[in-house]
């Protein structure tokens, strides 16, 4: 791959230790998290190794009710200069307002990246940290969204992704 490898630890470190406490501080109601949306996303990405490219991905929304957490398994692609990632995600998000209003969000999660190289025949996996934030648009029908989102792994990213999640009626 053409990616250049990072030794640094203290980044994925410092994100893996903010998910553990996003993690640990929800209520500890016996209620399950339920499925309430899913839906689109797209934006732009800018990969370390390669130029800033456009990022497509699908994302599922479990809350738990009578909180603000949610839990958003998602998966994003992007292919830039013959270079590809697939990159399934697990992520926890948290929103500042009560539900149904407009407000902010923040979140982290982990996630694997597989990439190929098609020019070099070559095929690497890395394991990532992901930190975002951003606004929610709440409507009837779907809650929009705009977040940057950073990657901390091997090979960082950066991006600004839209979404809306299509509310199930629960």
């Amino acid at each position: 791959m053409r990616r250049t490898p990072k030794k640094s630890v203290a980044g994925p470190a410092l994100a893996a230790a903010i998910l553990a406490g996003l993690m640990l501080s929800w209520s500890a109601s016996s209620e399950a998290f339920t499925l309430t949306g899913a839906g689109p996303r797209i934006g732009m990405t800018d990969p370390e190794g390669t130029e800033g490219t456009m990022t497509y991905g699908a994302m599922l929304d479990f809350e738990k009710s009578n909180t603000r957490f949610h839990l958003t398994p998602n998966v994003m692609y992007w292919s830039e200069d013959n270079v590809s990632d697939v990159n399934p995600n697990f992520d926890v998000l948290y929103h500042f307002s009560p539900a149904g209003r407009i407000g902010p969000f923040a979140g982290a999660g982990v996630g694997m990246h597989f990439y190929e190289d098609e020019v070099f025949d070559e095929s690497d996996s890395d394991f990532g940290v992901n930190l975002f934030g951003g606004l929610m648009f709440p409507t009837s029908v779907a809650t929009f969204t705009v977040e940057g989102r950073a990657v901390l792994s091997d090979a960082d990213q950066f991006g600004i992704i839209t979404g809306a999640t299509f509310n199930f009626g629960h």
